[in-house]
């Protein structure tokens, strides 16, 4: 009772031209030509949200739940995760794409504007400020790190074992 001794395979088939790639129902009628759909992260930058039910829902060998339920379970995980997506994006996405409209048309002009004209203008004086520099350490630095050294050149250190 509850032991079961094979698992049972799913699996659907359908005609390739009945097989639409996109992860909605298939609600269209026979005769319409379906597209490729479009590749929306064309940088690969969301590789990492790619879960699966497999990822998240794994049963150990030595315990396993009657086939059915984990083929609904699957069912009810895709549905969800389909349905929430939907609806958040439906919400949030275009408030979201202001708001980093906004964020980054903010730092482009901060970055053309202030940032560019300052290092620019720093750039210029720059060999002036490298001579002075120069002049500094030569006169006040480089006098005092060579007489450490030829202090601590005649300097010996032997190690001897007890």
């Amino acid at each position: 009772m509850g032991v079961e001794k094979e698992k049972l395979d799913t699996s659907i088939i359908m005609d390739e031209d009945e097989f639409n790639r996109s992860i909605e129902p298939i609600l269209m009628k026979k005769g319409k030509v379906y597209s490729e759909a479009p590749i929306r992260d064309p940088n690969e930058i969301n590789t990492h949200l790619k879960v699966g039910f497999e990822d998240m829902i794994g049963e150990p060998s030595s315990a396993h739940s009657f086939d059915r339920v984990w083929i609904g379970s699957h069912a009810t995980f895709e549905l969800v995760k389909f349905f929430f997506y939907r609806l958040l994006t439906t919400l949030l996405a275009v408030p979201m794409a202001f708001t980093l409209g906004l964020v980054f048309g903010v730092l482009s002009c901060v970055h053309i504007w202030l940032v560019m004209p300052v290092v620019q203008s720093s750039m210029m004086l720059l060999p002036s400020a490298q001579k002075i520099w120069r002049s500094l350490t030569d006169i006040f630095i480089a006098p005092l790190f060579q007489s450490l050294g030829k202090c601590l050149s005649s300097i010996q250190i032997q190690t001897t074992e007890n």
